[in-house]
């Protein structure tokens, strides 16, 4: 099915959205790479100019979509029930501007590379009537504590709180070896570099973006012979892989990384209960704002650390 060319005039509520984001909502069954592909050519324009991707609306911009090519498909993912029951019962908290979903290692946050929904997909459907949003993103791996808004507005007023630091993120990570507790901050550049096989991969890099990582408490283990830390982490920075990659550089990898880990660490680990990447987003602080009173939002620790750290009671999440 073909589309005509259309001109949309930008809201106040597509203000600041970036082009491509807008186009994805306006395009649901635009495959994605033809629809960087047009923006590329110069087929989408902005008052009448040629745009990149991360160009971002202004009030009264008319845009023009040209005539596209639309798959014949269902707007929403097939997603098991099973899952839908699951995410439904861990949402941690929601009010009328954001949820927090305590989201479970294994699942993607949002569709791409072969996989057909992610937790964004999954909200949607349980939230038909709303326009949700990611406000940041975790590791496919990485269990825990996931933001999205459910208006332009607090969409835009969380990702500001997370630009300041005011937003703050907390996580768990057990890493090989005993971890010297005078390392508490780490401040490696990070550089996104794409491998001859296609795999992207962060590296320290002093070309890379400043990145910054805290370390708040060091608790050590020993167990069969397996020496590992659990480390307490409050993130400044959100680059990619930022605390693995920051782990790896001090000689302490995270357990179950199969990309940036040390492979027998993982051997050892999973051999103990330790089967999944031990990477945990264990809390989020938020500021009073227009949207929320303040809070803290903690997601329980999962049944992989309670094993390992000697924990077998597992507490309800708690917000205040």
């Amino acid at each position: 099915m073909s589309s005509k060319v259309t001109f949309i005039t930008a809201s106040a509520s597509e203000e600041g959205q970036r082009i491509d984001n807008f186009l994805i909502k306006t395009l649901k069954n635009l495959p994605r790479s033809r629809l960087y592909r047009i923006i590329r050519k110069g087929e989408v324009r902005v008052n009448k100019k040629r745009i990149k991707p991360e160009y971002k609306l202004q009030l009264g911009d008319e845009v023009r979509i040209p005539p596209v090519e639309l798959e014949q498909r269902a707007d929403s993912p097939v997603v098991p029930d099973d899952l839908m029951q699951l995410l439904n019962t861990s949402i941690l908290f929601e009010n009328k501007a954001i949820i927090v979903l305590n989201k479970p290692s294994g699942l993607a946050v949002h569709t791409g590379s072969g996989l057909r929904y992610g937790a964004i997909d999954v909200l949607r459907l349980l939230r038909p009537d709303e326009d949700i949003e990611l406000v940041h993103r975790l590791d496919r791996d990485t269990s825990g504590c996931l933001l999205f808004a459910r208006t332009r507005k607090s969409l835009l007023a969380m990702q500001n709180l997370f630009k300041t630091s005011e937003l703050r993120k907390f996580y768990l990570a057990i890493v090989k070896g005993h971890w010297d507790p005078s390392i508490k901050s780490i401040q490696h550049p990070l550089l996104k570099k794409t491998m001859s096989n296609g795999e992207r991969k962060v590296f320290v890099d002093d070309k890379g973006q400043s990145a910054h990582t805290l370390i708040e408490q060091v608790t050590h283990y020993s167990e069969r012979g397996v020496d590992y830390s659990l480390l307490r982490i409050r993130l400044l920075t959100g680059r990619t892989h930022q605390i693995r990659v920051h782990c790896k550089q001090q000689g302490h990898e995270i357990g179950g990384d199969p990309k940036y880990g040390d492979r027998e660490f993982n051997r050892l680990i999973k051999s103990i209960g330790g089967g999944r990447l031990l990477l945990h987003a264990m809390a989020l602080e938020i500021p009073e704002n227009d949207y929320t009173k303040e809070l803290q939002i903690l997601a329980p620790e999962p049944q992989e650390f309670r094993i390992l750290t000697g924990k077998h009671n597992l507490n309800d999440a708690k917000k205040i």
